[in-house]
């Protein structure tokens, strides 16, 4: 009877692992960011660029000249640099564990630094592989509006009594713009928070792991990234100055076409990074009310859950326009940590590298300089927000 009733129990329990594991295996085929893992080199280099590559670097010009040509084109090839490095160090992190692969920042930083210490909250298509066509058509059209700010730039000339002065003539207000177009550079740069759920659909086995393939993928998107940046950056500047709008397509108002063309791709851009950006807080939302709040994973749902959080950002979206402030502020606030710091800070944190070794002093150094990004770019992103809001009418 006892060997019997002992039998009975190891069964019960075995059969509860089997039904948990059942259940969990048809969530993660349900949620987008691991429902599939077919993706290819490519998409990781379209998927990247899309993430990167947004209306961010049409305020580059202005960003410029906020912090002249010696420290603005050292921010602007060091944060390149950076975030390479940044970048690689993620998709290294993807599958560091034999057997388990970490598709979210969260989970990533969860093997850092402990359950609870760190959750990361960085359309309705299911995945990230059936918007793989729209991500395409995004990064096309990023590239596209960018050889357009610096071409048409290029063709307009430089200005007449054009000026590499400062803006403005006060101490305070130099030092604060510098550090707004600080974070304006950080923002331009941001998409690290979407790398492991990109490499999350790539295929992986201990012979060809999914790293290889993603690597390939991030330098062809880096390789992109610095054709849009850096011409419509420096030449941007060069062409109009300290008199540059903060968002360069409003100071080329020649060839009209051509610029309305621009602004149309920016739309068509929107439309698809909004989709990289949104997919995993799709992803965490959808997981919160499947596994923590038992609801059924049904479409009704994911549609309803996705409207709410689409009607949210649009509503914010319309009610606090202001472009070249925003990216200012949120550059530091929210993307510097993720992009610039966070991944050294969690390769040190799991590799544990060698005192004063290269790789512990390069993670050192791009965690100081992404502490101070993160700590200065808000405060002059916040003041250009306070600036711009004195003029500001809701919804006018």
């Amino acid at each position: 009877m006892g060997d019997e009733a002992t039998t009975n129990e190891y069964s019960n329990k075995t059969s509860n692992v089997d039904e948990n594991l059942q259940r969990q295996k048809e969530i993660d085929e349900w949620l987008p960011i691991t429902s599939a893992r077919n993706a290819k080199w490519w998409y990781s280099a379209f998927h990247n660029v899309t993430a990167m590559v947004g209306a961010g670097v049409l305020g580059l010009p202005s960003a410029m000249a906020s912090l002249g040509w010696g420290p603005g084109v050292v921010i602007l090839i060091l944060s390149w640099v950076i975030t390479l490095y940044t970048l690689w160090q993620m998709i290294e992190m993807h599958e560091m564990v034999p057997g388990k692969r970490f598709d979210r920042y969260h989970e990533l930083g969860q093997q850092a630094f402990g359950e609870k210490l760190v959750h990361f909250v960085i359309s309705h298509l299911p995945n990230f592989n059936s918007i793989t066509g729209i991500s395409l058509a995004a990064a096309v059209m990023s590239l596209s509006y960018s050889t357009i700010a610096w071409t048409a730039s290029v063709h307009k000339g430089v200005q007449q009594g054009v000026n590499y002065s400062y803006k403005d003539s006060t101490t305070s207000g130099k030092v604060l713009d510098f550090f707004n177009a600080l974070g304006t550079i950080a923002f331009a740069y941001a998409g690290h928070n979407v790398v492991l759920e990109i490499q999350a659909t790539i295929p992986s086995t201990p012979e060809k792991p999914s790293k290889g393939p993603m690597w390939k993928g991030a330098v062809v998107g880096y390789i992109i990234v610095a054709l849009c940046y850096f011409p419509v950056a420096l030449i941007g500047y060069y062409v109009f100055g300290n008199n540059v709008d903060g968002n360069i397509l409003s100071s080329l108002q020649k060839p009209e076409g051509l610029i309305i063309a621009a602004n149309a791709f920016v739309v068509i851009h929107v439309i698809g990074s909004y989709q990289i950006y949104a997919m995993p807080v799709f992803d965490m939302i959808e997981s919160v009310l499947v596994k923590k709040m038992h609801f059924r994973p049904t479409r009704i749902l994911r549609f309803t859950a996705r409207t709410v959080y689409v009607a949210f950002t649009m509503f914010v979206a319309i009610t606090f326009p202001f472009f070249d402030a925003l990216l200012g502020f949120f550059g530091g606030f929210a993307f510097a940590p993720t992009t610039y710091f966070i991944p050294c800070i969690m390769w040190l944190a799991i590799y544990k590298p060698k005192m004063f070794s290269l790789s512990w002093c390069t993670n050192w150094i791009c965690i100081i300089l992404g502490l101070l990004l993160m700590i200065l770019a808000p405060i002059g992103g916040l003041r250009a927000i306070i600036r711009d809001a004195k003029t500001y009418k809701f919804y006018s």
